[in-house]
């Protein structure tokens, strides 16, 4: 890969330059409407995709579907870690075929065309087009003792929906491995901070989109029609395309310089087969010292970098691995802890409405109730807040009294805060439970379906989201610098898509358990509870995750610290003697 190009060198012949920008002095206005882009794109994207997200446990647990609590959070797991495992297909597509800017515009293009599905399914002919005819629930003979095992059957047009999910799962994952590096691309030359600063900003862009779709979205698809609510994202999604695809006068694009993946397993087979590294050692010597100008004659890395990049991935790796477990937590506020919040009583918004008592809400005409998924604002509202104070106060002050942590020592307090949020939700579903063991239950009904909830206000789960979103803003966006920064200016791409295939994986392994644990005689086994979860030990479910969690975070802080000391060691006693001197 060519190394970057220095400031005010002409582009390369392949590189180009956006068509708006004169003079030199223009520089910084031009680059900061190409971010400005960016961040629109990226707001509009993230409202389509929490838009998707945000209700679609409800969506499959209601009467046009009929899915059980289990299979529905399953699914919705399944949905979020897919879209951030399949992040490395997006990039590599990028990186050899297509270069960053058309593999965004075409990722938005599938995206308005998977997100079609959700609002066509909300029809009953658009169910019957895609999934055939709902099947009647088969009559089985009575148990002859509690706790039976009953005949499984699948849940109705699960294909159909698992590869429409799917399909927006590629493409949300294709845009997400892409448009962060497209994006850091653009501010490159606006400084030594910037790169910081513009992560920051595209966190912050990312909640305002998640605001402004569970405000307005989840609303209309709880309490309206979920075909004007799925109809919202779409909408979302096409604008982020039109708003892409005009603003390509004042991107910087670059075309596609190929992937280092070969090169990393050739690298990696000769590590564990001696005999392949004798081989690759006669013909080309890992001793030999990498000069800075070093190049082969053929586009892209030279074998010497390729061993030098080799080892920096080995060292990052054991990093990204460990936040694994905080991950499996950080998805529960868009699965378990949504089926919890069903199960608690949810206000309604307009408590003088007539029929609004507490007898009645499983009445048809008790009001707009609260959406169970503004809850999640909680955690957007820290971020928004947070995230500015954190940019504009809180850096700049400990910078200046060189106390600013390393973005590992960040992202180990982050850990923290999701064990503590994990914690406090376990704790509510023991209380939770209690109510339901005496009996103590109020039925209300949410969309479609009639739901028995606790006594308990939902307002109780609004310390465990805002655990999570302090959780966010430390272990996450540093996650994003540290990947970014520590990786070599040729694979940056590819950390970054690791970075997000690990949180993919965090994702599918909190499904597996939660999937492990709901077969019979598992903590989240409910047995013929339709679509409830009070027969289901959730609560022992929270806590081993905060368990698994804990032991994570000290492995990582091990990891950490070992790394502090190995990569960046040497580099702080030398700038600790030029002080001195």
């Amino acid at each position: 890969m060519p190394r970057p190009r220095a400031p005010g060198a002409p582009p390369g012949p392949e590189e180009r330059r956006p068509l708006l920008e004169r003079r030199p002095r223009g520089l910084g206005r031009w680059r900061r409407a190409a971010a400005a882009a960016v961040l629109l794109v990226q707001m509009l994207e993230r409202a389509a995709f929490f838009g998707v997200a945000g209700n679609l446990v409800l969506y499959l647990n209601s009467a046009n579907f009929q899915w059980d609590g289990g299979q529905a959070s399953s699914a919705a797991l399944v949905f979020l870690g897919a879209s951030y495992l399949l992040a490395p297909v997006g990039g590599w597509l990028a990186d050899v075929y297509l270069g960053r800017f058309r593999a965004i515009a075409l990722s938005l293009l599938l995206y308005l065309l998977a997100s079609s599905l959700l609002p066509a399914t909300a029809v009953p002919n658009g169910r019957r087009s895609f999934c055939g005819e709902l099947p009647e629930s088969p009559l089985s003979p009575a148990c002859p003792s509690h706790g039976c095992p009953r005949p499984w059957h699948p849940p109705y047009c699960a294909p159909t929906l698992y590869v429409g999910l799917l399909l927006l799962a590629l493409a949300a994952s294709s845009v997400r491995s892409n448009l962060t590096s497209f994006g850091a691309d653009q501010v490159m030359g606006l400084g030594r901070h910037a790169s910081r600063r513009f992560f920051n900003w595209f966190y912050w862009s990312i909640n305002v989109g998640a605001v402004l779709s569970l405000l307005v979205v989840a609303f209309i698809q709880q309490n309206i029609s979920f075909l004007v609510g799925y109809s919202i994202p779409m909408g979302c999604a096409g604008l982020a395309f039109f708003v892409f695809l005009f603003s390509t006068p004042v991107f910087i694009t670059k075309p596609p310089t190929g992937s280092q993946v070969s090169s990393m397993l050739k690298l990696a087979l000769q590590n564990f087969c001696p005999r392949l590294r004798c081989r690759h050692s006669a013909r080309d010597p890992q001793d030999a010292p990498l000069l800075p100008d070093q190049r082969s004659p053929w586009p892209g890395p030279s074998p010497q970098e390729d061993i030098a990049n080799f080892r920096v991935l080995v060292k990052i790796l054991p990093v990204l691995v460990t936040l694994v477990p905080y991950w499996m937590v950080y998805f529960q506020m868009q699965s378990t802890y949504v089926l919890q919040g069903l199960h608690l009583h949810i206000p309604n918004i307009f408590p003088d409405y007539p029929g609004n008592s507490s007898v009645a809400l499983g009445a048809q005409n008790s009001g707009y109730k609260i959406p169970e998924a503004w809850l999640l604002l909680a955690n957007v509202v820290v971020v928004l807040i947070l995230v500015p104070v954190k940019d504009h106060l809180l850096d700049p002050l400990l910078l200046r009294c060189k106390l600013l942590p390393s973005a590992l020592q960040k992202m180990a307090l982050g850990m923290s805060f999701g064990f503590a949020s994990v914690i406090v939700a376990g704790f509510l579903e023991m209380k939770r439970l209690e109510y339901i063991h005496h009996n103590q239950t109020v039925s209300q009904q949410i969309g479609d379906n009639v739901y028995y909830a606790a006594p308990l206000s939902i307002w109780w789960q609004i310390p465990q989201y805002l655990l999570i979103g302090i959780s966010e803003i430390f272990a996450s966006i540093p996650g994003l610098e540290f990947a970014y920064s520590e990786a070599p200016r040729s694979m940056q791409g590819a950390i970054m898509g690791i970075f997000f295939f690990l949180s993919g994986v965090g994702s599918l392994l909190g499904s597996s358990l939660e999937a492990l644990l709901s077969l019979p005689g598992g903590w989240l086994y409910c047995p013929k509870d339709h679509g409830n979860i009070n027969n289901c030990q959730m609560d022992r479910y929270f806590f081993l995750l905060a368990g698994i969690q804990a032991a994570a975070a000290l492995l990582f802080m091990w990891i950490a610290g070992r790394y502090e000391r190995v990569a960046r060691g040497p580099a702080s006693q030398s700038c600790a003697s030029r002080d001195r001197g």
